[in-house]
């Protein structure tokens, strides 16, 4: 059911660093031709250049996979099929093509195979208006029931992320602020609420996915995007407001909020939000691997 490419097998034999990689934001799903091949290749040679080796999760043929070879890229990057935790065993049992894996999903994959870091762009978590719609990512419960360090530009600056931020207390997840005392919202630098705790190197975080009191919960490092990547705050917040003010009328809810709302944005600060969106998912893959480093170099 569970098959890692050669490169990732022999790595963990190793005990050579590895970073799992969602394939979602590789995908159309996450960004739009070409530019989610950049991110592909942008965000593996981030992971490499840091000493690590790259595993990108996905769904081929009904089986799940951890790293993939150079022939099966195309097919992550054509795909149209998104796959969270809960979707694995039916992606498995009806034998789907091809599925590209969320955050959730990335998550429980990482940890069956025993690989301690996962990055990604942004996690999702509690949307706007829960207390109607009830509707809370699968992502949080992924980070409070996997042993991985998920590092994240934050969460997607359209959630509502001091709720958010609660949920993750409530479930123990140690939330940390890469050398910043902000919590990151995607495109801009803070949101305006502040993380728990600030780390400043790799070997910190590592100690403390170590030490953590519940050894089933993972652990959430947040990095600001780089300061010269950053959209204008102002025009952001105004694009994200017309947007989900859009998405509403429209009757949008649930997974189809995400990508609606980031394409209006996108659209809204003209074509802004995707060097954005690059620069965020390079620079996190390149703290991840920092992090496979330490806690490779001083294992559990």
């Amino acid at each position: 059911m569970i098959e890692l490419s050669p490169q990732v097998s022999q790595a963990l034999a190793d005990g050579t660093p590895v970073v799992a990689l969602e394939s979602t934001i590789f995908s159309t799903l996450g960004l739009p031709v070409p530019h989610n091949a950049e991110a592909l290749r942008r965000c593996t040679a981030a992971v490499e250049a840091g000493g690590a080796v790259p595993a990108v999760t996905a769904v081929l043929d009904g089986r799940w996979r951890v790293g993939l070879r150079a022939d099966e890229q195309e097919r992550v990057l054509s795909g149209t099929r998104k796959v969270a935790e809960r979707d694995l065993a039916v992606a498995a049992a009806q034998s789907w093509d091809v599925g590209v894996t969320t955050v959730s999903a990335s998550v429980a994959l990482a940890a069956r195979v025993g690989i301690p870091v996962f990055a990604t762009g942004g996690i999702g978590g509690v949307h706007r208006g829960v207390e109607l719609s009830g509707d809370v990512s699968a992502d949080l419960d992924a980070l409070a029931s996997h042993p991985v360090v998920t590092v994240c530009a934050g969460a997607k600056s359209f959630l509502d992320l001091a709720r958010t931020l609660e949920v993750l207390e409530s479930s123990g997840v140690p939330v940390l602020g890469w050398r910043s005392p902000d919590f990151p919202a995607f495109y801009v630098r803070s949101s305006g609420l502040p993380v728990p705790h600030v780390v400043q190197t790799a070997e910190e975080v590592a100690r403390v996915l170590r030490l953590r009191s519940r050894p089933q919960t993972g652990v959430l490092l947040t990095v600001p995007i780089p300061e010269a990547d950053e959209l204008d705050p102002a025009r952001h917040d105004a694009a994200l407001q017309t947007a989900l003010e859009q998405a509403a009328a429209a009757g949008i809810t649930g997974a189809a909020v995400t990508p609606y709302v980031l394409e209006r944005v996108g659209r809204a600060t003209e074509g802004g939000s995707v060097p954005a969106n690059l620069a965020l998912a390079e620079n996190n893959a390149a703290v991840a691997a920092q992090v496979a480093l330490a806690l490779a170099a001083a294992p559990a």
